[in-house]
């Protein structure tokens, strides 16, 4: 913690649940915290955590607890690590069950994406896989519908039918969108309607309001438990 942060608010609250959970704490100069911080603003604390483990692709496309059908989010190229922690933050509060990410090309859960997941990441197991086509291919097996957003599609988000079964949404890069090989696996295209000039939303906030769709549709479901 940074000599002199001021202790009242969130930052009190931080060092009781330090204090309570036993986690050591130290106080270090202003300079010293930003030289270890790989965020630009680390806003005075820095906390060391173990990292966050890898989940099975499978048992994301099994039921959860509670029989609730699978919700997850596949990005497909997605490379922005603050689009990744926005996406991971939108979708938990819509109530997703998973996060499937590509090896290559993609953004990875560094601390700027954990920052923007706002602690998303510590509730919404992540699916590492080789490639997001076979990884479609293995979610349609399980018997889950994959939903490529795509801005040409002619069935729009608000006709989506199959959001209270198994889904997976699928969102691509900004600017190329979905790859030809994650379009070609998709079993369904929809678009979110945009006024022109522009023809296309933020990849997060694109996730944000198809999350919000499915949720919609489904009922709000309850937020999870931490994992571990």
């Amino acid at each position: 913690m940074a000599d002199g942060v001021d202790e009242a608010g969130v930052i009190a609250e931080i060092i009781g649940l330090a204090q309570e959970a036993r986690v050591p704490m130290r106080k270090v100069g202003r300079d010293q915290l930003d030289a270890v911080a790989l965020t630009d603003a680390p806003q005075g604390v820095i906390a060391r955590a173990d990292a966050i483990s890898d989940t099975d692709l499978r048992m994301l496309a099994a039921r959860s607890p509670g029989n609730r059908p699978p919700f997850l989010l596949v990005l497909d190229g997605v490379t922005d690590p603050h689009n990744l922690g926005a996406v991971m933050r939108s979708g938990l509060c819509a109530g997703a069950t998973g996060v499937v990410l590509g090896r290559h090309r993609a953004a990875r859960l560094t601390p700027s994406a954990v920052k923007a997941a706002a602690g998303a990441v510590e509730y919404l197991p992540i699916a590492t896989v080789p490639g997001i086509p076979a990884a479609l291919a293995v979610l349609a097996d399980a018997g889950i519908w994959t939903v490529g957003l795509v801005p040409a599609a002619p069935t729009t988000l608000w006709d989506l039918r199959v959001a209270t079964e198994a889904v997976a949404l699928v969102l691509g890069a900004e600017g190329k969108g979905l790859s030809r090989l994650a379009r070609q696996r998709c079993d369904v295209a929809v678009a979110i309607p945009v006024h022109p000039p522009l023809d296309s939303l933020n990849v997060s906030a694109a996730a944000a309001l198809a999350c919000f769709e499915v949720a919609r549709r489904r009922g709000m479901a309850s937020r999870p438990e931490p994992m571990g």
